[in-house]
């Protein structure tokens, strides 16, 4: 006897097998946001409940909640909705709408006047945040207070800051990391986050300098200041928005690749980012100017 060899194109009743292939993902030329749904997701660190992250209009980030809620049931100042995966903050005038979750979050106080269901999709997420901490698959945050610092962390006035300021396209803007650390943000062919930095050797670069740490348009006047400061405006267009999209100069050359992660750029406010404000440039003496 011989056992009955199936074609490998057919199931094991004989039915045709078909191979669907494989689909990667990616991002419409005409899309406002490079941003694959992949990058998008996370976790509240006060909660630990899912959380989706959004662009604004104004290029700032919003964390809304996954799912959508009917519209009778969101005060009007806490509907948005998405458009070409931009975050708007109202209704489209359908039934349903998204929600910020800090309307939601269990660990923050409604900053609007809520209703019944909203307090009910409170209370399922306090649920959910309980038995995250029970399983041992979340630990709350500890409150913000300044901590001392240690031998492992810089002081606040160090030559290499936590946090850059660098200042591009008629804007100051604050990275999540030094200026040697900012990592570009596109996916690679293999479907994993680009490990190149942003800054990169053979393209033109900024400078270190002292600038006044003049307030923005509608922020409060602070005390007249030097502050240290990347300067990239000076530099070529292309190469400030490559900057402003965090992309490494292989994908800033390669349009159809999509991002995997945000940018971590914010807008620098000297009033809320006073701690990241350094009066001397990074490696060089005081009143010096000195590239990166």
């Amino acid at each position: 006897m011989h056992p009955n060899t199936v074609s490998t194109g057919c199931h094991w009743d004989g039915s045709p097998r078909t191979a669907r292939p494989r689909r990667p993902l990616r991002v419409t030329a005409a899309s406002p946001s490079r941003l694959l749904r992949a990058g998008q997701s996370g976790r509240c660190r006060r909660c630990g409940n899912r959380i989706d992250f959004y662009q604004r209009a104004d290029q700032r980030l919003i964390a809304l909640h996954p799912a959508e809620l009917a519209t009778t049931h969101v005060p009007a100042s806490c509907r948005w909705h998405l458009s070409c995966g931009i975050a708007i903050p109202h209704g489209d005038g359908s039934a349903w709408c998204r929600i910020p979750h800090a309307v939601l979050c269990p660990d923050r106080t409604p900053t609007a006047q809520t209703g019944p269901h909203i307090e009910a999709v409170r209370r399922q997420l306090a649920v959910r945040t309980r038995r995250l901490i029970d399983a041992g698959a979340f630990t709350p945050a500890p409150p913000t207070a300044p901590a001392p610092p240690t031998a492992c962390e810089p002081p606040a006035d160090s030559d290499r800051p936590a946090r850059s300021v660098v200042q591009l396209l008629l804007g100051r803007y604050l990275a999540d990391a030094p200026l040697a650390d900012i990592r570009c943000v596109a996916q690679t062919r293999h479907r994993h986050r680009c490990p190149q930095p942003v800054l990169a050797p053979n393209t033109p670069q900024g400078m270190w300098t002292l600038l006044p740490a003049s307030p923005q348009r509608g922020q409060l006047a602070l005390p007249a200041g030097m502050m240290a400061v990347y300067d990239l405006s000076r530099l070529p267009y292309a190469e400030q928005m490559r900057w402003r999209t965090q992309r490494c100069p292989v994908h800033a050359a390669t349009p159809g690749a999509a991002d995997l992660a945000l940018a971590g750029w914010q807008v620098f406010d000297p009033l809320l980012h006073t701690e990241y404000i350094h009066t001397r440039l990074p490696h060089t003496t005081p009143g010096h100017h000195g590239k990166a």
